[in-house]
């Protein structure tokens, strides 16, 4: 199971969810988020990660100015988009970026994902939903959902997501990859070793972490 690691602010966390084999590490630029990190501080992840897992910006309304400096100082290989960006807007971001972008939506019922139909993205990533959160909320939604969901774009998993239950919800939603951030966390934006080696061995039990590089061998090109 492809995993990302979100929130990440410090450069020794995110080359440790590298180690042990995160498909994407993602920095979120939302200035109202406490896991926002600087330009400065995701230029040094980013560098540090090139080549090695993907590396995600994450945004909530931001103009096509401030996300395409980011992508361009940060090494940007994809692009979540976490706020009422449209399905135009979504389209630019890729073109001017040339990297993949991720639509989010908090989930709140079955019209959330209906509505993301309109998004022809990369990825869709859907999260729990919290009031005034956009992303790193701690709360689940119904997992059920994603039965009705007949969409072929890969499918993100987020919120609330520990090693308690990780592995429950890739049963129940079969997803492209999963999304943790305060569930790896010992405070916002700081990452625990032990929390993150739980969770990546309840999400990938077959996998031996002794040997982390096995987990990273899984191809990151999505289908199309």
């Amino acid at each position: 199971m492809r995993i990302k690691i979100c929130g990440v602010t410090r450069l020794d966390d995110a080359q440790a969810a590298a180690e042990l084999g995160a498909w994407a590490v993602g920095m979120v630029f939302y200035e109202g988020s406490p896991r926002r990190a600087t330009l400065d501080q995701a230029e040094l992840i980013g560098a540090a990660l090139q080549r090695r897992c993907e590396v995600a910006g994450v945004f909530v309304n931001s103009s096509l100015e401030q996300i395409a400096q980011a992508a361009e100082r940060a090494k940007l290989t994809l692009v979540q988009l976490h706020g009422e960006e449209g399905p135009s807007f979504c389209a630019e971001v890729a073109r001017r970026t040339g990297a993949r972008v991720i639509k989010a939506a908090a989930v709140r019922g079955a019209a959330t994902l209906q509505d993301m139909a309109r998004f022809h993205t990369d990825f869709h990533l859907l999260d729990g939903h919290a009031p005034s959160l956009r992303g790193g909320t701690g709360t689940s939604f119904d997992w059920s959902l994603i039965a009705a969901r007949r969409s072929k774009i890969p499918l993100i998993i987020s919120g609330g997501l520990s090693a308690l239950n990780v592995a429950e919800a890739i049963e129940r939603t079969h997803p492209y990859a999963v999304d943790v951030a305060s569930g790896v966390e010992s405070a916002p934006g700081i990452k625990d070793p032990d929390l993150l080696t739980a969770f990546f061995q309840a999400a990938n039990p077959s996998i031996d972490q002794a040997d982390p590089h096995q987990a990273a061998a899984t191809p990151t090109v999505a289908p199309v």
